[in-house]
């Protein structure tokens, strides 16, 4: 199958670029995964019980929710949608060749495009202690920014893991809402930078905890109510009573399927050109976490959408312009 645009991933970056293409009349197809990286379509949003922080939802509104509304619209628009994985791509000719999961690369007919927009997202890393799938989104998170104002974290004590700048940052950010925060630091010194571990460090809101492992989250069966610590040294254990237990332990970016095949920084993050979505590949967009590592927002993410929508629209404008000129011997 042949398309002028694919967009590969459905999360608000993917919908918000399908959305201003078909708005175009570039008949983008999407193809939203299949549990691609463990995550239903829809990406990280999904695993988000309450939004409160998207534009046009005073009363909040739930992941799945705002990601069926994202889809109806792009859908709404024109845009097909196709629930499977594309697991390899080559992008050294146009038309860029996709290949969906399953499929045999040399044997299989891939999928083309003139146009592709990459809106993968990035994953965050988990650290598969005991209790975590039952209480993920029940007092759990990796995102304090998206998760920390909510009704069961305010004025009650909070547990961040990590030991970077995402964690001091995240601990500080909290103190906004919590009675008390505690980070749990795996070694004896953070890994972050002198100015954001100091702030972590004399902020009267926050303690830190050092050489201490969360080995077990622990609740009421419906929310989170405690964790379980042990010192790394001595390996004793003890239980620490909290509403929420933040990890902050970074992100995966989902582009192990590019195959090194567009630029990359020392994180796995897609480079782009400053201030648009252009990879180092002509035709090859980037929108989203895969390539934003500092906001990480679903209302960031959908910028970057529209920005790769407007971005290719133009590419394929200038593409026509040159093949019309090359046929009319202008060229």
């Amino acid at each position: 199958m042949h398309s002028k645009v694919i967009i590969v991933g459905s999360g608000p970056a993917g919908h918000t670029a399908a959305i201003y293409a078909a708005r175009a009349n570039l008949e983008p197809v999407l193809f939203e995964g299949m549990l691609a990286g463990g995550v239903a379509p829809g990406g990280q949003l999904t695993t988000t019980t309450e939004v409160e922080n998207f534009p046009g939802f005073p009363a909040g509104i739930t992941g799945i929710e705002l990601t069926d509304k994202l889809r109806e619209q792009s859908e709404r628009f024109g845009t097909e949608i196709i629930t499977e994985t594309i697991t390899r791509v080559d992008l050294s000719s146009r038309p860029f060749k996709l290949w969906r999961e399953g499929a045999e690369a040399d044997a299989d007919e891939p999928d083309t495009c003139d146009a592709l927009i990459i809106a993968t997202g990035a994953t965050a890393k988990r650290l598969g202690i005991a209790g975590e799938d039952k209480y993920w989104q029940r007092g759990m998170s990796a995102c304090a920014v998206c998760d920390g104002a909510a009704p069961i974290f305010r004025n009650k004590p909070l547990v961040v893991i990590g030991g970077g700048d995402s964690a001091c940052e995240e601990a500080t950010f909290l103190t906004k809402y919590a009675s008390h925060v505690y980070i749990a630091v795996r070694r004896d010194a953070f890994r972050a930078s002198q100015i954001m571990a100091r702030r972590a460090e004399n902020h009267p809101k926050i303690t830190v905890m050092w050489n201490t492992h969360v080995i077990e989250a622990k609740g009421d069966g419906s929310v989170l109510t405690h964790v379980v610590l042990q010192d790394a040294n001595t390996k004793e254990t003890r239980n620490l009573a909290t509403s929420g237990l933040f990890y902050a332990i970074g992100h995966t970016p989902n582009t192990a399927f590019l195959d090194g095949q567009l630029d990359t920084d020392e994180t796995g993050y897609l480079v782009v050109k400053p201030g648009t979505s252009l990879t180092n590949v002509a035709g090859v967009f980037a929108a989203g976490d895969v390539h934003d590592k500092t906001y990480r927002q679903a209302i960031t993410a959908a910028g970057s959408g529209c920005m790769a929508a407007l971005d290719t629209e133009k590419y394929l404008e200038n593409l026509a312009a040159e093949e019309h000129e090359r046929a009319s011997g202008k060229l």
